[in-house]
């Protein structure tokens, strides 16, 4: 595999520590709060200093990307070899809110290291992260003799993140040829912990409704109606009811078509996890586990699809009691969906089996939101298997694997460029995203620097695969 030299690798990380510090302190020094429309030139300025940066960085391409929302930042630095593959690294440069106020032991604008990290806004989530190719892409050209990477290089770094990405697939979409790549890297994730090293293999998607119930015209009075015209929050209930069978798996019809079953090798692997559920129960804030019967807590979490009821109102709600047939009622559904399903088939689904419930007397709507695709890699892709063993030279161990609950963007480039989605992540849990004291564990991060820097000569040399011989 590659010959980056691992030494040449680390010492010129180690020279230019420092140095790589002090920069991304400067950027998060930058508040760049996408959701609060006071910070729109604080993104704007966030967008403008990576920009500069790349371009210091050697990149020949790095310029801002409108959007009728918050600027992307996009680079390019082409390998030179008409071989190389073409790889696409995404992340984000806003952050989420932060205040003193909120809890923090220091101002989270202004980043502080103390006991080998940085805390501040955006040092794990998501700045740290897209910070660390930098570095990474100039040790392995330091190491190599280069002078232009191993793989055709991308960025592209969005500004909308933490507010949506609500303009994101429409960049994706408007922009797709200057994107187009043979595998995008994600580095907006994570790792199981500080001393078990993993790289995740995909992400759910999800899609999420709202369903409107309206019988009479006002509230009435039960006495006189009650038990002569249909209810909506009646309604409402049995819905909630019907949403699951007694092994907990979703009634709706279609609901688990095309899924991508876990096999028992992925099974093994999540197993192997030094997993502790009464830990995770007390991190959830919850007393006991449930879900979908024959699968473990985190088989449930990271690999089956799920109906969760978000919300549900109706009718009375004050103190005291106030005898009525109400005149609406509401739930808030949402479904995370995995590899297989299809957010636009499983609406059409979920619409198909509200309308055959709704009895006659009740008016009802069912409203979709922006869905999210789901992503997935296979173990034995190639350039996954580049992934696992850049990062298993940088961590000098065995890198387990894990997949994401949640929902991102990811997907979007996954569906619209047709390119295998990867992640590469060094933050931990005990980051704190989106919480007071984020913070970033500075070995971590300089392992995700080594990281990238042996990975683009690692793809490079193995992917596309090459041709088997000729027999």
């Amino acid at each position: 595999m590659s010959q980056t030299p691992d030494s040449a690798v680390r010492a010129y990380i180690d020279q230019h520590r420092a140095a790589f510090l002090d920069d991304l302190a400067d950027w998060l020094r930058i508040p760049s709060v996408s959701a609060q429309p006071e910070h729109d030139g604080d993104v704007r300025r966030s967008a403008e200093w990576l920009a500069a940066r790349l371009k210091d960085t050697g990149f020949p391409t790095a310029e801002i990307w409108e959007t009728p929302g918050a600027p992307a930042v996009f680079a390019s630095w082409p390998s030179g070899d008409p071989a190389a593959p073409t790889v696409l690294v995404y992340g984000h440069h806003d952050v989420q809110p932060a205040a003193l106020a909120d809890g923090w032991h220091t101002e989270p604008f202004e980043p502080v290291v103390r006991d080998g990290r940085m805390y501040g806004r955006g040092a794990a989530d998501d700045k740290g992260q897209v910070f660390f190719h930098t570095l990474g892409v100039r040790a392995h050209l330091a190491a190599t003799g280069r002078t232009a990477p191993a793989v055709n290089l991308k960025l592209l770094i969005e500004g909308e993140e933490e507010s949506g990405s609500t303009h994101f697939r429409a960049l994706v979409e408007a922009r797709a040829a200057e994107l187009a790549a043979d595998v995008v890297i994600v580095s907006d994730t994570g790792m199981w912990n500080e001393t078990t090293p993993t790289v995740c293999t995909g992400m759910r998607g999800i899609a999420d409704c709202e369903i409107e119930l309206y019988g009479p015209d006002q509230d009435i009075h039960s006495g006189a109606f009650g038990g002569a015209v249909p209810n909506p929050a009646t309604v409402a209930a049995r819905l909630v009811a019907a949403l699951h069978d007694a092994d907990e798996r979703v009634t709706i019809p279609g609901f688990y078509d095309n899924i991508a079953e876990l096999t028992d090798a992925e099974r093994e692997l999540i197993a192997e996890l030094p997993f502790d559920e009464a830990e995770w129960l007390r991190t959830a804030k919850s007393y006991g586990t449930l879900g979908e019967a024959g699968y473990s807590t985190l088989e449930r979490v990271w690999a089956r699809p799920t109906a969760e009821v978000n919300g549900i109102g109706g009718g009375y709600q004050g103190p005291g009691g106030k005898t009525i047939v109400p005149a609406s009622a509401q739930l808030k559904l949402s479904f995370r969906l995995v590899s297989g399903q299809d957010p636009y088939e499983v609406e059409t689904a979920v619409t198909r089996w509200v309308d055959e419930r709704i009895p006659a007397g009740i008016r009802h709507s069912v409203t979709f939101g922006a869905p999210t695709r789901p992503c997935l890699t296979p173990l034995d892709h190639p350039a996954l298997q580049s992934v696992v063993r850049a990062m298993g030279r940088a961590f000098g161990q065995k890198i387990r694997f894990t997949r994401e609950g949640g929902s991102g963007p990811a997907a979007d480039l996954q569906d619209v460029l047709g390119a295998p989605v990867l992640f590469l992540g060094i933050s931990v849990p005990s980051d704190g995203w989106h919480s007071p004291n984020e913070k970033v564990e500075l070995d971590l991060l300089l392992k995700g620097v080594e990281t990238a820097a042996y990975l683009w000569g690692d793809l490079a040399e193995t992917w596309p695969a090459p041709p088997a011989p000729p027999a």
